[in-house]
């Protein structure tokens, strides 16, 4: 796997955009990007409370974020994965 420049790959800053806009907790909000022989995948860590947000009704949310990018990794001739990841539980 080889690490860039997450903004040179396409898909990352309009992640970041409409991330920055849905979420409340915008410090937690965390966007990596890495490319490899799959294409590129971006993960995304949101805080808990973000989550249900980020994944929307039915997942419909993140079906949609999802639809998109693979159009935004379309026009560059690449394929675009998103992973959320899910939020650390505090231990009780």
């Amino acid at each position: 796997m080889q690490a860039q420049d997450a903004i040179a790959l396409p898909g990352v800053d309009f992640i970041k955009t409409i991330l920055a806009l849905l979420v409340e907790d915008k410090d937690q909000l965390v966007v990596e990007a890495k490319t490899d022989e799959l294409g590129i995948l971006i993960t995304v860590r949101v805080s808990e409370r973000d989550m249900g947000k980020l994944i929307g009704k039915s997942g419909q949310t993140i079906k949609s974020i999802r639809t998109l990018l693979r159009v935004i990794g379309g026009m560059s001739n690449q394929r675009v994965n998103l992973k959320v990841v899910e939020p650390q539980l505090a231990a009780v």
